[in-house]
């Protein structure tokens, strides 16, 4: 804790953390408020005292992880996007989301968990992640960078989905990719080659004569 620091507030977000990891690694309607507040090593009703109930720790949760994708969005700004999705430098893009998602942070695991079994929590954060990359596709659109598309909304929806993939299969990008995607190096590789796909296209048609279909 550093000088100043409120141990009241460490502790509550404290809780927070220890929440996510077991609700990614067990599902929430696993866990119990005592099993939370073993694993930070409080009280059960220093738990209550923050929260009110698992299900309030629960929202706090879910809230925290979908404020994390919306804080990467506000601190890069659309011209900083713009820059990374033509080429330019990947560096801020690699810095934000390494600074997200650190190395053993549980939201990742959270988010896919909430995501894949299909609950209404992970249901309201694409729903809103969803209505972030629109509007920013439509700013990408107005400042010349993105190619306007005749279904806006299926372009939004594909470019959120390479976005949390990369961030919910980091482990297993990592393993067939030698990188660590949830530090700047490893973003940054990856960034530069999304950046590239994104700008140029990954396809080229065959030259005449190729025996390729």
């Amino acid at each position: 804790m550093t000088a100043g620091e409120d141990p009241d507030r460490t502790a509550k977000a404290a809780i927070r953390d220890a929440a996510t990891a077991l609700f990614a690694d067990r599902g929430p309607e696993a866990v119990t408020v005592r099993q939370i507040a073993a694993a930070v090593g409080v009280s059960p009703a220093l738990v209550v005292h923050h929260y009110g109930s698992k299900d309030g720790l629960r929202g706090a949760v879910e809230a925290h992880a979908a404020r994390t994708f919306e804080e990467v969005i506000e601190q890069l700004g659309s011209d900083d996007l713009a820059a990374a999705l033509s080429g330019g430098s990947t560096a801020s893009l690699a810095q934000a989301f390494a600074a997200a998602f650190p190395p053993g942070s549980p939201v990742p695991a959270y988010l896919r968990r909430s995501l894949l079994v299909g609950d209404a929590a992970g249901d309201r954060v694409f729903a809103g992640w969803f209505e972030l990359t629109e509007r920013l596709l439509v700013d990408l659109e107005a400042a010349g960078v993105a190619r306007p598309s005749g279904d806006r909304r299926v372009r939004a929806a594909f470019l959120l989905v390479n976005d949390l993939a990369a961030v919910l299969l980091a482990r297993q990008i990592g393993e067939v990719c030698g990188l660590d995607l949830l530090t700047p190096d490893g973003m940054t590789r990856w960034a530069a080659e999304a950046a590239d796909v994104y700008a140029h296209g990954a396809f080229q048609a065959p030259d005449e004569g190729s025996t390729h279909a």
